[in-house]
Formats: structure tokens, sequence, C-alpha cells
């Protein structure tokens, strides 16, 4: 081989500087275009991880608004319960008061229908000529004013007031030719006695009527 030939050859093998140029004119420019394919693939991979933690946070999210809700309904329940119970104690107290207040009524009444006729005969007594002695009348005087003291009283009973079955009992009947005074009280018998508004002796009582 010629020298001529040899230094063709040698020219072939070697690398055209004329087309590296056309590529990368120089070193610098390649691995600058290195550096800039790492730093897009790297933030590729970011936008990634940026995506699956999104879907994290929202799985997150979705967990905790279900907690929420759940706790809101629990919150409800224990309210609607502690409200039910609550009514449920006021009703049962005023039960129990009410019971109180008729037990006491009860033992009232008792009491004073057990005392009832010891008054009505010394008021009869009263009534009779002579009256009754001085210690008898101050007796009477004192367990009326007893009376009184609990809410016992009298009930106003007139002659010629309607006939109220609540708070008259009828003993007999008068005839009478007076159209208006039909059903109405012709006497007062004996006294009736009422606590409060409760009636313990009604009015014992004579009732006219119109044939």
């Amino acid at each position: 081989m010629t020298k001529k030939q040899h230094k063709e050859n040698e020219k072939v093998s070697e690398p055209s500087e004329e087309i590296q140029e056309e590529i990368f004119p120089n070193v610098e420019d390649a691995k600058k275009s290195n550096e800039e394919d790492m730093i897009i693939s790297d933030e590729v991979d970011d936008v990634e991880i940026v995506s699956d933690d999104d879907g994290r946070e929202n799985t997150k999210l979705k967990k905790t608004q279900k907690e929420l809700e759940r706790c809101r309904k629990e919150k409800q329940e224990y309210l609607d319960g502690w409200q039910r119970t609550k009514a449920d104690y006021v009703n049962a107290m005023r039960r129990f008061e009410k019971d109180v207040g008729n037990a006491k009524d009860i033992g009232v009444q008792k009491s004073v229908k057990a005392l009832l006729p010891a008054l009505e005969s010394l008021n009869r007594a009263q009534g009779v000529q002579g009256g009754l002695p001085d210690g008898f009348d101050a007796i009477a005087k004192q367990l009326a004013s007893a009376f009184a003291t609990i809410g016992v009283t009298q009930i106003p009973t007139h002659i010629g007031d309607v006939f109220d079955p609540v708070l008259h009992e009828a003993l007999s009947r008068e005839v009478t030719e007076d159209s208006s005074k039909d059903n109405t009280v012709s006497r007062v018998l004996e006294p009736g006695w009422k606590l409060h508004d409760t009636v313990i002796q009604p009015t014992k009582v004579s009732v006219a009527y119109c044939k």
C-alpha cells in the first residue's frame, strides 16, 4: 500500500469534524443538551409524584368527610336520646308532683271528713234554744278556723239556686206551681264543704219541682 493510500484510509476512519460540529458545535453544547434531557426527565417524575400525592390527599379527604358525617350522625343520635330522656324526666317529675299533691289532698280530705260530723253537731247545737256553753262555742269556732286555714270552706248555697248535682245532694222534693222555681233549691238542710275546688261533702238540699 502506498503512502498516499494509507493517508486516505486514515481520513476515512477518523470521524468527520464537520459532522460533529453540525450536531453539537462544541462539547459544552452536548453536555448542556444531556443536562436538559435529565431535567425534563426529573420534571416528569416530579409531576407523577405530585399526581400520586393528590390521589392520596383526595382519598384522605374522602375518609375524613365520611368520618365527619358519621360523627355528626352519632352526635344527633346522642342529642335526640338526651332530649327524649330529659322530656321523660320532666314528665315523670310532673306526675310525681301531681301524685304528691293528690296524696296530700286525699289525706286532708279524709281528715276533714272525719272531723266534719263534730263541727256540724256543734253548729246544730248552736241553733238550739240556749245555744252552746261558752267552752263548746269556742271549740266550734277553733275547728271552723282550722278548716279555713287548710282551705276547707262551705259551699255557698241559697234558696232559689239551680240544683247542681255536683254541689248539691237532693234529700227530698217539694211540689211548686211556679214553673220558674222548677229544679231549684227550696231548702238547705245541711251545709256542704269543699277543699279548694274539690267537693268533700255536697250540700244537702230539698228540690222544688213543677208538675
